[in-house]
Order: C-alpha cells, then structure tokens, then sequence
C-alpha cells in the first residue's frame, strides 16, 4: 500500500494506492492538519511507503515527522528524494512548484504530447507540455475562492459568497450576479487562453483538468478535452514506481 500526499496551500489530499490503483481519498484542511484527524481519516488502512508533493514546506515537516512515528520509515519527497524526469525550461526551474511538474509528468504519461493541464486550486495554474515532453511554463492566475474572498475583503458593500454553481447566466442579485461572473468567467478564461497556447505548440494538444475545483467549473469550460480530478496523486504513484 502506497500513501500519496499532495500538500496544497487549502487543503492535504491524501490517496491510498492498492496494486497501483487508487482505493481511498480524504481531504484534510491544511490549517487544520492534526495527527489525531489524519488517524481518524485513515481509519484501519495501513500503507507501508509513502511519497509527498507539497507547496507548504512547514506542514511538510510536520506530516514528515508524524508519518515516521506511524510506519518506521522516511517518507520521500518530491524535489528532494526524486525528482520529476521532465525536461524544465523554466527561466529558473526551482520557481516551479513541485505539483506543476508532477502533473505535467503525469499528464504526458496517461494522455501524450502536447499537453495543457489546468489547476483549479488555490490558484489557477496552466502547465504547458510541449511534443517533445518538455515543461515549457505557463501561467498561474488567483483561484476562484481566492477571488470571492477577494471581493468581499476589498468591497464595501459586496458579502462573502460560497463556491457554488451559478443558478443563472445573467445575475438578478448580487450572490447570483458574482457567482455567475466569477464561475463563467474563469470558464471563458481557461477556454481562451488554452486556444491561444494551442496555437503556439499545436492545436491537437489535449487540454486536461485537475484541481479541488474541476468538478464545479469543468462543466462550464468547454476546452477541456478530460477531467482528472486526482491526476496530481496518480503522478505521485507514477513517481514512486520509478524509485
């Protein structure tokens, strides 16, 4: 049994591999993160290695530490103990968050080259692979919770609002009117912009979606040629048989 890690900065997404297939995925709010939940997440499933992704170096430490006291061995960590073997034509590779190149690793290797992936996390990431299997960059955009919270901070008058689905295109209230803005408009973005990176490295270039996000917003982007909600964990599977 493989445990799979993916630290974000919302939430710690954790998949239990059997024989290479995913069994289980729990979620635990990063700021929340306790061992005493973890346990009770996991629940009577054991896992004997385990392999971690993460943006949140403290509670990589912090989980590290607890999951040495559970199974006796040193969890490997993705950028430290392995690396993605992905070709990075960042400017300066190490600005490249660890998960971006996991899923463009996993990408390539459950749907070929070309290949767009988009994140719908904390933010908005778009990985750009090219026909050769190289990382060329991308773009990273504040995340569609991070722009509700944003209007309520900055605004006077406009309230807090839940992720939802919009209920109808043209708002007749303030909740419906942001919603529908916030959730069409981050559809028209992603479709937009990946036509405009096709055009630059092929248009048969498969677009994939991933994120805490895609479930809601994928139904409205009409780019996406796939949804895979747990293509960071897959990767991190694919990752551990290659050690």
């Amino acid at each position: 049994m493989l445990l799979a890690i993916d630290i974000g900065n919302t939430n710690i997404t954790f998949g239990l591999f059997k024989q290479n297939k995913l069994v289980k995925v729990f979620n635990i709010p990063t700021k929340s993160y306790n061992i005493g939940i973890f346990k009770k997440k996991l629940g009577k499933l054991g896992f004997s290695d385990t392999i971690i992704c993460s943006v949140v170096p403290k509670i990589t430490r912090v989980l590290a530490h607890d999951l040495r006291g559970i199974v006796n061995t040193r969890a490997l960590v993705v950028g430290q103990d392995i690396m993605v073997p992905i070709k990075n034509c960042y400017r300066k590779p190490k600005q490249v968050g660890q998960d971006r190149l996991v899923n463009a690793y996993a990408g390539v290797k459950l749907y070929g080259k070309p290949l767009v992936v988009v994140d719908f996390g904390t933010a908005v990431t778009f990985d750009v692979i090219s026909n050769k299997g190289e990382y060329l960059g991308g773009m990273i955009i504040p995340g569609l919770g991070v722009s509700l919270d944003a209007l309520s901070k900055y605004t006077a008058l406009l309230p807090k609002v839940r992720l939802e689905p919009p209920k109808e295109f043209i708002g007749r209230d303030t909740k419906s009117s942001i919603l529908s803005g916030v959730v069409y408009g981050y559809a028209a973005l992603c479709d937009d912009l990946s036509a405009r990176i096709k055009s630059k490295i092929g248009t048969k270039a498969k677009v994939i979606g991933t994120g805490g996000n895609v479930a809601l917003i994928g139904k409205y982007c009409k780019s996406l040629d796939r949804v895979n909600k747990n293509l960071t964990l897959l990767g991190l599977n694919l990752l551990n048989k290659r050690s």
